[in-house]
């Protein structure tokens, strides 16, 4: 089951990754792509942390479809948190 559109929490500066949810059911899925994943996706490198939420609202679709594809591919407990990364974008 795919998982659905939540909401944006915005661009982690510590952890380099842009934060959002997404939701499976009645269950809040704690969702990041890292920085370097989302200019892989772009096609460009270096985009200033001011840019990330604009950044990811033009992926956000694909974005979005790779975490679906993560979660489903990912162990099931509480609290586990969809972390894609360069690594994932060949999916």
């Amino acid at each position: 089951m795919p998982l659905l559109r939540d909401r944006i929490i915005g661009h982690d500066l510590e952890r380099l990754a842009f934060r959002f949810t997404m939701m499976r059911e009645d269950e809040v899925v704690q969702c990041q792509i890292s920085d370097a994943a989302m200019d892989e996706l772009a096609g460009m490198q270096g985009t200033e942390s001011s840019a990330r939420q604009a950044q990811f609202l033009s992926l956000r679709e694909t974005i979005e479809r790779i975490a679906s594809d993560v979660y489903d591919e990912a162990p099931r407990f509480k609290g586990y948190v969809v972390r894609i990364f360069v690594r994932h974008l060949g999916r």
